[in-house]
């Protein structure tokens, strides 16, 4: 290590003797506030790309926006969830995420945070405790509760000077080094959400700080950062916000100063080897940090970022912010793949990956889908991860299939293809047991090794099938409201529910009842599983007039309204309606000509449904045998793209 490098890790101090020129004074971004900026920070920090470290110290100022007198603060130390196999991050996971493992023989894979000092600014200096407030895991130092000798009144404010040392994993779970590369996130001590009653399910004033899990993500509130970053000068840094300046060091060093506003998080990325391409999609200038191996990848990852920037703009709101930064992990370091921060998110690929295998485009659709479910509306992923994974993965398949075709757009390759919104479903469709628990509920609580599917998979496709009943234009609607009316705040599932029964009853004319619990009740809430059968198709003459007769079965325990088509020999169509309530309907027409084939649900709204094969029945047999043949492939093919569509 440089010598001048060692002594700045020793003494920070003497950084300003050591440098070229001053960094700037922030910037401001939006003149006028977008968010309560409720936690805001700033942070100096250093890399040693040798020991894998961090130094750091920060300044907290944190505001009581409640009516309540805060007598103690609570803090998040995600590091310290890879400190060693006794956390409860490691428990749940067992050491692995997404097919990536930690090597736990290996010492410098381990990582921690350590929390050096705490005072209020002026002021005395603060303890702290490490608490477990989900599992009483003593061994879990991922969260601290700090007591307050003088308690926070409402509207009040306190500064807090912080300094903390790191030492960063090695890549398997979003964070971490390897090699060379770098991608800083849950870096920092970094304060939980206090929330008043009223706030989410808050019946009184508490603390919502949860423990790092292996099944979850984050929850914050909004904030102004300044972030000063030291790394060596040959290493090219990016970060969440706008870069305000660069200053180089006489030891080798250089320091960059980034600005973020009304942002959840901030996270950053470092590595000697990206090449870098930019484009501009209206107000937003698109940045792309890529591996030299994936340098002819680029315009894929910045026309998937913009299809997905211009279909948010157009069907459910504004990003409001100047920047959009993509990184490309190594393949080395794929665990940092499909990851999402403000303003900056991690994509993943491969070296000639081929154009119909749409990796590329899918992840950097729904990393930055992220940017409205996780960083506009902040919603709580601990506890509801499916208000922002599975709203995402909905808005992912819109994308995807507009943008590639509803048919290609996951991939389309030697024949195979497959679109997005269909993957997703089959992902859910083609469980061992689609009953096995609902998409609500605690993240790290859902049932084991089945969290991906029903946070992401079931969300999205029962998401799918209130577009089906309601209507696209409807749709469309409720999500706009639902955007407008609580971004920069933090919803829950009865924000959005309460959205849907004001809008969605009157604009369809009350045709599902005076409002859409029933439904909620069995997707959201309920395991209910939607199989609806055509069980008979049968037409007799008598006299000039054919007496028709169709039989439907609800084999499942969902009970979902469903369309009948029946076609006739001369050409006209007959669509029939079933409230779906009952466990057999049977329909009796007469007509003119002979009925020669039905279909429930032949538009497919109820995209819940685990299995379309038995949605239709004809009197006349089919001429391709072979079809049977052909989707048992295709399911095989499929099952491999869901396994791909992970890393996002």
């Amino acid at each position: 290590m440089h010598t001048f490098y060692r002594l700045f890790l020793i003494c920070p101090w003497l950084l300003p003797l050591l440098s070229f020129g001053q960094l700037p004074a922030p910037k401001p971004i939006f003149p006028t506030p977008l968010s309560p900026r409720i936690a805001n920070y700033q942070i100096k920090v250093s890399l040693n790309p040798v020991t894998k470290r961090l130094t750091g110290q920060q300044t907290l100022t944190w505001h009581n926006t409640s009516n309540d007198v805060i007598r103690e603060l609570q803090f998040h130390l995600y590091l310290n969830a890879f400190k060693d196999r006794n956390s409860t991050f490691m428990r749940e996971s067992g050491g692995q995420l997404r097919g990536d493992y930690i090597d736990s023989d290996d010492k410098d894979a381990w990582g921690w945070t350590n929390l050096k000092s705490m005072k209020v600014k002026g002021g005395e200096a603060l303890v702290w405790q490490f608490i477990q407030p989900d599992d009483l895991n003593t061994d879990d130092r991922t969260v601290i509760r700090v007591p307050l000798s003088t308690p926070l009144g409402p509207g009040q404010s306190i500064t807090l000077d912080m300094a903390f040392d790191a030492k960063l994993p090695k890549i398997f779970a979003r964070t971490g080094f390897s090699r060379d590369f770098f991608l800083v996130g849950q870096w920092f001590p970094k304060i939980g959400v206090y929330e008043p009653a009223g706030t989410r399910y808050a019946r009184q004033g508490q603390w919502n700080c949860h423990q790092f899990h292996a099944h979850s993500e984050f929850y914050a509130d909004y904030g102004v950062y300044d972030v000063d970053i030291t790394t060596p000068k040959e290493f090219w840094v990016e970060a969440t916000g706008l870069m305000q300046g660069e200053v180089m060091h006489k030891n080798g060093t250089k320091t960059l100063r980034y600005h973020a506003e009304d942002v959840v998080d901030f996270a950053w990325t470092a590595s000697p080897r990206f090449q870098e391409a930019t484009s501009q999609w209206k107000h937003v200038k698109i940045t792309v940090l890529l591996q030299p191996e994936h340098a002819d990848q680029a315009e894929r990852h910045i026309d998937a970022a913009k299809a997905a920037l211009a279909y948010f703009d157009k069907h459910l709101g504004k990003y409001p912010f100047p920047n959009l930064t993509i990184v490309d992990p190594p393949v080395h370091a794929m665990g940092a793949a499909g990851m999402e921060y403000p303003t900056f998110i991690t994509a993943g690929t491969v070296w000639q990956i081929p154009k119909g295998i749409r990796m590329p485009e899918t992840v950097t659709v729904h990393e930055f889908g992220h940017q409205y479910f996780m960083q506009l509306l902040a919603s709580n992923e601990f506890e509801e991860a499916w208000l922002d994974e599975g709203f995402n993965q909905y808005y992912e398949g819109r994308i995807m299939d507009e943008t590639y075709g509803p048919k290609t757009s996951a991939a389309d390759l030697f024949g195979y293809r497959i679109g997005d919104l269909e993957n997703s479903r089959d992902g859910y469709v083609h469980l061992d047991n689609p009953a096995i628990g609902p998409s609500f509920g605690n993240t790290w609580q859902l049932p084991d090794t089945y969290y991906g599917v029903l946070t992401y998979s079931k969300t999205a496709t029962w998401l799918r099938t209130l577009e089906g009943l309601l209507g696209r234009k409807i749709m469309d609607e409720i999500m706009q409201t639902y955007f407008q009316r609580w971004q920069f705040k933090h919803p829950n599932a009865n924000s959005f529910i309460a959205i849907v029964n004001e809008i969605a009853p009157a604009r369809t004319g009350f045709r599902y009842g005076n409002d859409m619990n029933w439904f909620f009740d069995q997707v959201l809430y309920g395991d209910n599983v939607c199989d609806y059968k055509l069980v008979s198709v049968a037409s007799k003459k008598q006299g000039k007039q054919y007496t028709s007769t169709v039989r439907i079965d609800r084999l499942g325990d969902a009970r979902m309204p469903v369309d009948v088509l029946l076609h006739f020999a001369d050409g006209k169509e007959l669509m029939l309606f079933w409230d779906g309530k009952g466990r057999t309907k049977t329909f009796t027409v007469t007509e003119p000509a002979e009925l020669i084939r039905a279909e429930a649900d032949p538009k497919q709204k109820l995209y819940i449904d685990t299995n379309f094969n038995n949605n239709s029945l004809t009197r006349q047999p089919t001429s391709a045998p072979a079809a049977k043949y052909a989707a048992k492939v295709l399911f095989w093919i499929q099952n491999w793209l869901h396994w791909l569509a992970w890393l996002a």
